[in-house]
Order: C-alpha cells, then structure tokens, then sequence
C-alpha cells in the first residue's frame, strides 16, 4: 500500500508518520510538507533513512505538483493532516487559512477523484479535523458526531468548510472518505506558540506566562500520541462516509493548566514551590474566544475499540519531560534555525 500523509512534518504528522512507518514496514509512507514554520524535519530524523519512507517537499495547493506526484506514485490511500491550524494566526491572516486548509483540500481531493476514477477499490481519503468546527458549548453538553457546525474563528471555518468538501466528493463522486475530529493536542514536538509548550518554554526561560482573560476557558486535552493510534484504528477499521470524534476525557481550564504546570516544573527544575506561578500575566482575551470544547469519543470506542492509553497527568510529565531534554529542539524552532535540516539533508540527495 502506498500512502500519501500530508503536513507529516508538523506537529501531530510526524507522529503519524512514525508510527505507519515503524508499525507497518510493508507500506510505502510518502510524507508531503511544505515546511512552513510549524513543518520541522527534525522531528522524524529518527526514521527518515527507513526503507519504506520518502520525503516530498510541496505545496498541497499547487494544482500541477499534487496531480503529478499523484501521477508518479500511484497513492492508494491519503491522510491529510496539512493544515494551518493556529488561531491566533487565522486572525491576522485569514487568507492563509482559506488557501492551505480549503483550496489545498480540493485540490488534494481533485487529484484523488482523477486518480482513482477508474478503481476506487481500496482507495481512502482520510482527513484529519477539529473539534472547533463545531463552535463553542456552554458549561454542559458534548460534541457528538450529529452536532450542527458553528465555526467561530477564521481557523474553524476554514477547517468546517474542507470538512463540507470531503463529505461533498465522497457523496457526488464516489471517493472513499472518513473524517475525524479531534480535540486539542498536545505532547513532544509541538511548536512552541500552543499553550502548553509555550508555558514551559517561558517558565524555563523565566518569562512572563501570558493567560488570555482570566483563563477560564476550557479545553479537552488529547495526547497526540493516543491521537496517533486513534488514526491508526480508524485509517484500518472505519466506514467510508462516516465521521469519528476523538477527545482525551480530559477537561481543563486554561488557568489549571498552567497553574499544574508551574508545578511540574518548579519540581523538576528544583525551584521554590510557587516561583513560576509568579510569572502567570493575564492578558486581553482573544477575539471571538470560544469558551468550552468537549468531545463525545462514545462512537469511536464502541465501534473501533479505541479509548485513551494515559491519564492527562501521565501525559503532561511525559511531555514537560520531553521538552526538558530537548531544548535544542525548542531552540531551533524558535530561532527559525530547524529550516535549515532541510538543506543541510537533503540538498545533497
């Protein structure tokens, strides 16, 4: 089987792609990344001279690139996780959202429509969502896969309108479809502007924690790890058409977050108990700030098995871990210095 995963160098990507290439030697995994900020090579050196892994590197909205690579590699399935997917971001520049996650969408789903006219046996176009496609609820209820759309960001509405179109082609043309929508991620190899790398990275570096609001916004948190295996399960076992939520059990306000990780942190760095709570800076609250997500995860246990491996605490002290040991990482990030691994690996191929 040959798979084209897009945005593999990003964040949740990566971690997809290592385990398809680790877990299944007998697939060819094609990775295509633009490497735009948040696409970072060094998050799969550790796999990247494996035998069964390619590197494209692409633009998901350039029309002629995507039907060649389509042409020359004979995908059979996809996985489309390339996205912009930072709020913030989509409100400063919406435009960007609308052409990655919308156009790039369509122009990854035209190829597999021209692609797999003639034999869409075994064929799947997966696309990997969000749980903020839905809106925002109130201190009570959960989104269920049957819960009405109410984007409310730039970032939601991009996301809500390349949803439309994967259930549109798998309804008009026939292309073998799943979608999932998870809720927010974290753990290793994040980019440092989401909530929780970015806590740490400050509390390390003993600068200010920004809190939007009074923080009382809350979130369901999933560790991208267990998101990994939940694509997994329904890439292998899900009904073509239908719509899988994945959530982490796990609600927490922003301003709990960050109050255990001043915690966690103060421990691990051997400082006074309460020292980085000191940094914690309330500032002006987000344009549009959706108050609560939650995920109903019922039909994805019931049907394919899947249920989270850790607890959130489990998670979180794996993840500070992981960050603690890997500063360079964080660094290169940071100081735009990771864009150059590409060069550096590959220009001499």
């Amino acid at each position: 089987m040959k798979i084209l995963i897009t945005g593999g160098a990003g964040f949740i990507g990566s971690h997809v792609v290592r385990l398809f290439v680790r877990k299944y030697p007998e697939y060819q995994i094609f990775n295509l990344d633009a490497l735009t900020y948040a696409g970072n090579l060094e998050n799969l050196k550790d796999i990247e001279r494996s035998p069964n892994y390619s590197f494209i590197k692409g633009d998901i909205t350039d029309e002629d690139f995507i039907q060649q690579i389509f042409a020359g590699h004979g995908f059979d399935r996809v996985i489309h996780l390339a996205a912009e997917s930072h709020v913030d971001r989509s409100i400063h520049s919406p435009m960007d959202f609308v052409r990655t996650n919308v156009l790039g969408t369509a122009v990854l789903l035209n190829a597999a429509r021209k692609f797999w006219k003639d034999n869409a046996e075994g064929k799947l176009f997966y696309h990997v969502s969000t749980d903020e496609v839905y809106g925002s609820l109130t201190d009570k209820g959960f989104f269920t896969e049957e819960t009405p759309y109410d984007p409310r960001s730039p970032y939601s509405a991009s996301k809500a309108s390349s949803d439309h179109l994967v259930r549109a082609y798998n309804h008009t043309f026939g292309i073998p479809a799943v979608i999932s929508n998870c809720s927010n991620n974290y753990g290793s190899n994040q980019f440092p502007e989401k909530l929780i790398p970015l806590m740490i990275n400050n509390i390390i570096h003993n600068k200010p924690l920004p809190v939007y609001g009074k923080g009382a916004n809350v979130r369901d948190w999933l560790w991208v790890e267990d998101h990994a295996r939940a694509i997994d399960v329904i890439f292998h076992k899900g009904k073509s058409g239908d719509t899988y939520n994945i959530g982490g059990h796990n609600e927490w306000k922003n301003i709990d977050i960050v109050h255990l990780l001043c915690q966690i942190m103060d421990r691990k760095l051997k400082r006074t108990e309460g020292t980085s709570a000191l940094l914690i800076t309330y500032v002006k609250d987000r344009a549009g700030h959706d108050f609560r997500y939650a995920i109903d995860a019922g039909k994805l246990k019931a049907e394919l098995g899947w249920v989270p491996s850790i607890t959130f605490e489990e998670g979180l002290e794996s993840t500070v871990d992981w960050y603690l040991a890997n500063q360079e990482w964080t660094n290169h990030v940071t100081s735009g210095e990771y864009q150059q691994y590409y060069t550096a690996q590959y220009s001499k191929r």
